[in-house]
């Protein structure tokens, strides 16, 4: 696990993809990056929204992996 990796997918989920998910009353929490996955939990009214699925792989995983390359994919936990 890269340290530099972690803070860059801290700052991209805090400055560009929480508020958009806070604007539909939601939130999305980090939990943790390993082998290029990083797994995070979503809050609010997204916490087990239907659209919770298409967030996370439509929004947030298609996010991460424009800025960082090296993310496989994105898992709820």
């Amino acid at each position: 696990m890269s340290k530099e990796t972690e803070t860059k997918i801290k700052k991209i989920l805090d400055e560009q993809i929480r508020p958009v998910i806070q604007m539909d009353g939601g939130d999305v929490e980090f939990k943790e990056y390993k082998d290029g996955i990083v797994y995070v939990s979503l809050k609010g009214a997204c916490q087990g929204c239907p659209g919770a699925t298409m967030t996370i792989k439509m929004g947030i995983e298609t996010r991460l992996k424009q800025e960082i390359p090296e993310i496989k994919q994105v898992v709820q936990i």
